[in-house]
């Protein structure tokens, strides 16, 4: 039994804590709904865990004669159908389609704002635990309270709120609508519109003959005759140019009728400057032995 102190859960955890889808998931629903933390999503998901396996234990006895298992097949539908979860004359196969969000859209929380009492589910909360918010003639200050059909109806504020006043700066305006909580159902669109259209080629605009503009024309051979003008002044540039310089035959001409010439300037000085180094020959001893003998004989002749 435990300490009546100290209850059991009424919820279980799940398995694995850090998963990033489930996380994600809790997330969105926690900013959609208005919640306080994780804790009321994981009390929506035991409800529901209950309800489904109720029913897969249920759907496993259909076969056999047990009138046990059809009485509380029965009053498992009227308790969703009362709970307003499941439409009436629904079947167990339904119970296993439903999801956290059917539990978490009969909360009293989505309905106050549902019903336009509040501008926000954040402000829902709010007024449900400042105790603003009544079911018929009594108050209710649990945000997480299960809504049955026949109470939907008799939600609004108590006689003691400030609220019942028109002019409250805290009341929606009259114009307010709700958005609705519950799952977006995205519009179905055929197969035809889902694949992606061609890119269709932009193809040039074609004139007809008889209405061409005429500025184009215009245009284009005011473009071509100043080319041919610059073309020709190119051309003249060019001529005047090989006019005043000489032709490659006649620069090979002279450049050889005038190296010869320097070459015998230079030639000029180089060879005075080798007459000037070079002393004069002496005679050889021959010629002078010649020359003594004569002397000799020329004395020989004259002391005879």
């Amino acid at each position: 039994m435990g300490k009546p102190k100290f209850s059991r859960k009424k919820y279980e955890t799940p398995s694995h804590p850090w998963k990033q889808d489930r996380i994600k998931s809790e997330n969105e629903l926690i900013k959609k709904y208005g919640l306080k933390n994780k804790r009321e999503i994981w009390k929506a998901e035991t409800r529901l865990r209950k309800y489904r396996g109720q029913a897969r234990e249920l759907l496993a006895k259909i076969g056999t004669s047990d009138a046990q298992s059809k009485k509380e097949s029965d009053q498992l539908l009227m308790h969703l159908s009362r709970m307003n979860i499941l439409p009436i004359n629904s079947t167990l196969d339904d119970v296993l389609a439903l999801e956290t969000e059917s539990i978490l859209s009969r909360r009293l929380q989505t309905l106050t704002y549902l019903k336009g009492l509040a501008n926000t589910p954040d402000q829902a909360r709010q007024l449900i635990s400042h105790g603003h918010i009544a079911i018929g003639n009594k108050r209710v200050t649990i945000p997480s309270y299960m809504i049955t059909k026949d109470e939907e109806g008799e939600i609004g504020y108590t006689k003691e709120s400030p609220l019942n006043d028109l002019m409250h700066p805290a009341r929606p305006k009259a114009d307010f609508k709700s958005r609705p909580i519950g799952k977006e159902e995205k519009p179905k669109v055929p197969d035809e519109e889902v694949k992606e259209p061609k890119k269709e080629e932009k193809k040039p605009e074609e004139v007809p003959k008889d209405e061409k503009p005429e500025e184009a024309p215009k245009e284009t051979d005011e473009k071509q005759e100043l080319k041919d003008e610059k073309i020709d002044e190119e051309k003249k540039t060019k001529e005047k140019v090989q006019e005043k310089t000489p032709s490659e035959g006649e620069d090979k001409k002279i450049t050889q009728k005038e190296e010869p010439q320097e070459k015998e300037e230079l030639d000029i000085p180089q060879k005075e400057e080798k007459q000037k180094e070079t002393p004069m020959p002496e005679k050889t001893d021959g010629k002078k032995q010649d020359n003594n003998e004569k002397s000799k004989k020329e004395d020989n002749k004259e002391g005879d």
